[in-house]
């Protein structure tokens, strides 16, 4: 089986004939390190977070310091409900690789999710800090500050993020839908944000955000277009 050939299948979002082209590859081929990082990222989309856990384990095994593949094997563990486990894979990443701002933004997502939002704050501030001009990390920012009822601060960090971003003003604003809701209505005009995302937390949709957000620039903009549909959608 080509490997180009699932890589693009998983792209297109055909995830079991992908999943079909990397279980052959990673049985015929054992041991390479993105065979096995494909199948577990694709079975991580279809909700096989157990199996895709044992390619990652592998892939740990064969490149205990990766700090990619730390990061992947963190969102597994938080699918499958093991946060703790899941933070202190984060938090290994973030260890080697601390002046990646990506890493704390990533960290960042995890603890808002699971709650600790006040650790989410220090996390987009350390990646502030790295990376001034990192318009996501201001609007999330925004979103927990919101969260813990401080408007005014919100407000200021989503003034900032717009500023980065080039996003109109609220009241000129139609928001570009995710990928998962572009699938069911076209172009509807929105306001900017809303105060939390009320969509189901999916496998595939915690994987797109968490990836989007820890992945270099050259990768990351793979994922703008459903980042900004995420996280600058609208608020109050």
């Amino acid at each position: 089986m080509n490997f180009e050939k699932g890589v693009a299948l998983y792209k297109q979002g055909n995830f079991d004939a992908a999943l079909e082209v990397f279980q052959k590859l990673s049985t015929t081929e054992q041991g390479t390190p993105l065979f096995h990082l494909f199948r577990g990222r694709t079975l991580t989309r279809l909700g096989k977070g157990a199996e895709a856990l044992v390619d990652f384990d592998i892939l740990i095994e064969l490149e205990p310091y990766n700090t990619d593949y730390l990061s992947d094997r963190g969102v597994v563990l938080h699918l499958l409900g093991r946060n703790e486990e899941a933070l202190t894979e984060l938090d290994r990443a973030a260890n080697l690789d601390p002046n990646n701002p990506y890493r704390y933004s990533s960290r960042a997502y995890l603890k808002d999710r699971i709650g600790d939002f006040l650790g989410a704050i220090a996390d987009y501030e350390k990646a502030i800090e790295l990376d001034p001009e990192d318009a996501v990390a201001f609007n999330n920012l925004g979103l927990v500050e919101e969260k813990l009822g401080r408007k005014e601060k919100a407000k200021d960090y989503f003034q900032k993020a717009d500023s980065l971003s080039g996003y109109p003003p609220k009241n000129e604003v139609e928001v570009a839908y995710s990928a998962e809701a572009n699938k069911a209505e076209k172009s509807k005009p929105k306001n900017p944000r809303s105060k939390a995302d009320t969509r189901k937390f999916t496998a595939g949709h915690f994987v797109d955000v968490l990836r989007g957000i820890l992945t270099k620039p050259e990768v990351r903009q793979e994922f703008s277009s459903y980042i900004k549909g995420l996280f600058f959608k609208k608020r109050s």
